[in-house]
């Protein structure tokens, strides 16, 4: 789910910024409403500057995390949707300030399509999957990603995952021995962060140990 997220948004985020700055490069007018192609649409100094500027969004929020991947590519998504609908109804106008063409549309929308699916991943649906950040509920009070203590990183998974067949064999009364003390040791702290910690710390002793 991170890798389709964080790929997809650095993808699309590529080929924007590839976009806006062969426009740059092309010297293009900022306000024309007749344009020049790049890269097999029509452009102008003010779609190259707002390009550049959507490309580095999703790249800051592909490097940020999953959840604000995520959100940004819903938002991005359906700023693309929107300015498909706008800009067709003002094509070949003099309110065509982003030179678009009907081909422009066509991307927007395809793009705009892309991103809220991506965005939509492992978040929006009846049966999220386990490892999606979204199938646990938010912490009371409205904490950030990087303090309510929920995993984000496929190795924390794992580690979750874990943790939670361990406690579950012992109430089964059929863990092993370093399940029970793992167990243990984690009914010593409270919060998600901490008993994750916890439960490392072993896996640590344990690869100090064998060197």
């Amino acid at each position: 789910m991170f890798a389709v997220q964080r790929i997809g948004a650095v993808l699309v985020a590529l080929f924007l910024l590839v976009f806006g700055l062969l426009g740059f490069a092309g010297g293009l007018d900022f306000f024309s409403t007749d344009g020049e192609r790049i890269l097999g649409m029509s452009s102008n100094g003010l779609l190259s500057l707002i390009s550049v500027v959507v490309a580095l969004v999703l790249l800051a929020a592909a490097a940020r995390g999953p959840r604000i991947a995520s959100t940004v590519m819903i938002v991005v998504g359906s700023l693309f949707l929107l300015s498909a609908l706008v800009n067709l109804a003002v094509l070949r106008t003099s309110f065509n300030l982003l030179a678009f063409e009907f081909r422009n549309v066509v991307f927007s929308v395809v793009v705009g399509l892309l991103l809220l699916m991506l965005g939509a991943y492992g978040r929006i649906g009846g049966h999220l999957p386990s490892d999606s950040p979204y199938a646990h509920p938010h912490a009371v009070g409205g904490e950030s990603d990087e303090d309510d203590g929920y995993p984000s990183t496929p190795a924390e998974f794992a580690v979750e995952r874990a943790m939670r067949d361990a406690e579950v064999a012992v109430v089964q009364h059929v863990a092993s021995f370093d399940q029970r003390r793992r167990v243990a040791a984690m009914a010593q702290v409270t919060s998600r962060a901490d008993r994750r910690r916890v439960w490392m710390s072993f896996d640590e002793d344990a690869w100090r140990s064998r060197g």
